[in-house]
């Protein structure tokens, strides 16, 4: 087992929510060399352990900085060591992954982050999608009777900075300007579903793995009882195959216009970071 831990190649999957991490997750486990699945609790596990252990903490001063690496890195190996032999190449999806780049850079040198990224007004019309989907539900993802009223409650709860949105959209924004933005690739979902065989093979060449050629007909994943705990059923739940869905938003104008001004990497100035580019239509689910 200490030579299979030791093997392991981790990479992660970050980004805004509603904008194909997990299609990009159920595309990569194809290849029989990959796990990669929707968001994992090892995020969550990493930053409440590095608080735990941290200034303000009474366990501060008994645990070292090379104890808290030691650590961190032990939840990893200890969460996928049931994974197959074969699994080699592992992809860690949470959106906190972004706001903790330079302890991933120092636990993973060699690690790359994929970051998902959405017209933001188009993730916010997909979000209300699915809460008018699941209408006799109350989702836990608004805290008060107030969030959850109207759509307009619903996009502000989300968009605020420690929202579902919010939170994503500044540690991405952040990330992208910080010290180690040149692990980053930003892929945009209105590309990934026009033209995934382009863009995978692009993931692919930014990791430095070795190509595979996946099946886009046939892509499938899905979390029925996470999703319907979180009172959002079929948040998760991928189409099989990859294309453009169009529709029609069923955001306010207002409300769509607003947010639709918050694309930041449309304008990527000054990173390091790199982005598969082209433009594309808005492919909508």
């Amino acid at each position: 087992m200490t030579d299979r831990k030791t093997q392991r190649r981790f990479h992660f999957i970050s980004g805004l929510p509603r904008s194909g991490s997990t299609l990009l997750a159920a595309i990569l486990r194809q290849n029989p060399a990959f796990h990669a699945g929707m968001t994992s609790p090892v995020g969550s596990l990493f930053t409440n352990l590095i608080a735990s252990v941290s200034a303000g903490s009474e366990l501060a001063p008994m645990v070292s900085v090379d104890q808290r690496k030691r650590l961190a890195r032990g939840l990893f190996d200890s969460y996928y060591a049931d994974l197959p032999p074969d699994r080699q190449v592992v992809f860690d999806t949470n959106r906190a992954w972004t706001a903790t780049l330079a302890a991933l850079t120092d636990l993973f040198p060699d690690a790359k982050v994929l970051a998902c990224v959405r017209d933001v007004a188009w993730i916010m019309d997909s979000m209300e999608h699915q809460f008018q989907t699941n209408a006799f539900e109350n989702t836990r993802l608004f805290a008060t009777p107030q969030e959850r009223s109207t759509v307009f409650t619903r996009c502000e709860a989300l968009a605020n900075r420690n929202g579902l949105v919010g939170y994503a959209w500044s540690a991405l924004n952040g990330a992208l300007y910080g010290p180690h933005a040149d692990r980053l690739l930003i892929i945009d979902y209105d590309l990934l579903v026009a033209r995934p065989v382009e863009v995978i093979g692009l993931v692919y060449e930014f990791l430095g793995e070795e190509p595979f050629e996946h099946d886009f007909d046939t892509v499938e994943y899905d979390a029925p009882a996470f999703d319907e705990n979180l009172g959002v059923s079929g948040l998760h739940r991928v189409h099989r195959k990859v294309e453009p869905k169009p529709r029609r938003t069923i955001l306010p104008p207002e409300l769509f216009e607003q947010y639709a001004q918050l694309n930041f990497w449309r304008e990527l100035k000054g990173s390091a970071a790199k982005m598969i580019t082209r433009q594309a239509e808005p492919a909508q689910d």
